[in-house]
């Protein structure tokens, strides 16, 4: 009698908040492949393991879309088998789907110095933009006058149209557009015809070390965090910046060239592991682990402490003209740093 008791009132598994109802293990297995596929293309960086996740990821879109649809004909399978839900389902058929959508009201926004609210749409504005742009004092660089730059790598400097071509085709085709409203697939489909002008335009602003103004437009929206209580506290909202198409894919190909460079002469530390090729989370915990090991091997015996940077949110905190500088220290070709 306990035991019955036990397993209808304990559940073996619990329900996320972001679980999927239509999920099976059909959809588990072919994502899972699917990760491990972009794996090895991240190792091997060959065209042919490229196009085998390509040809992967289409399937498993498939499989998703398929049980999506599968869950939705056995609710409704459900709903017509009762009564009084059909009619329910009905009536919001008619009346609530052809409502359109309220749009959410921005909350007010409570300074930080003040804790006073903020009422008006340029009182919010000022506040978010205290938050996510920072100011900071000038940095002392009486320093990089003495430093001594070694000669340069050597480096590529034109930008061939098969460089350009990989890189359009990865960027996402329906992701939101700037203001200029040119979207991915619209560079993805004219490609063809638009290949040759857009390597003829990277090359110019490479020799030229030249970046255009319409490149540094950026278009800046403000999300709500999910699930936080206070709402009134700018930290609970974070930022994305819609960048212009053509900035995005050339800014892509600079990085991926930055990024060889790096590699090639050995320019990073080893103990850095985010936003580096061939680099995993087992990679981290393999050096974790091998580190605390040796501390706690020594005759003396050392307490272990672990000090973690994100490198991509220090970015913006950091003096530009010292890591350009440190840049040119590690060697950086000139058309990239400058």
């Amino acid at each position: 009698m306990l035991q019955e008791i036990i397993e209808k009132s304990i559940f073996l598994t619990k329900s996320l908040s972001r679980a999927k109802n239509f999920w099976n293990s059909n959809c588990s297995e072919i994502v899972t492949k699917s990760r491990w596929l972009r794996i090895i293309w991240k190792i091997q960086s060959t065209l042919d393991a490229w196009n085998e996740y390509l040809k992967h990821n289409d399937h498993k879109n498939k499989i998703i879309q398929q049980a999506k649809r599968a869950h939705f004909r056995s609710q409704m399978h459900e709903l017509s088998d009762a009564l009084k839900s059909i009619w329910c389902f009905a009536k919001w058929v008619r009346i609530e789907s052809q409502l359109s959508k309220k749009l959410s009201q921005f909350s007010s926004l409570k300074r930080s110095d003040t804790d006073q609210m903020t009422t008006s749409f340029e009182e919010k504005i000022e506040v978010l933009r205290g938050k996510f742009f920072l100011s900071f004092s000038q940095t002392d660089i009486n320093n990089i006058a003495d430093s001594f730059i070694l000669l340069t790598v050597s480096s590529d400097l034109r930008i061939s149209e098969d460089e350009v071509r990989q890189t359009i085709k990865r960027i996402k085709a329906d992701k939101a557009s700037d203001i200029s409203d040119i979207s991915n697939r619209v560079l993805q489909t004219d490609l063809a015809e638009l290949i040759s002008i857009l390597t003829s335009l990277f090359n110019a602003c490479v020799t030229h070390r030249y970046h255009s103004k319409q490149f540094k437009k950026t278009q800046t929206i403000v999300l709500r965090k999910s699930k936080k209580s206070d709402y009134t506290d700018s930290k609970t909202y974070w930022l994305i910046a819609l960048l212009d198409i053509m900035n995005k894919a050339l800014k892509l190909i600079m990085t991926k060239r930055l990024s060889d460079i790096a590699e090639t002469h050995h320019m990073l530390s080893d103990a850095q592991m985010k936003a580096r090729c061939k680099q995993f989370v087992i990679s981290t915990l393999n050096l974790l682990v091998d580190q605390i090991h040796m501390i706690w091997d020594c005759e003396i015996k050392y307490v272990a402490f672990m000090l973690s940077l994100d490198v991509v949110e220090a970015f913006n905190r950091v003096s530009h003209v010292k890591l350009l500088h440190t840049l040119k220290m590690k060697r950086t070709s000139d058309y990239i740093v400058e």
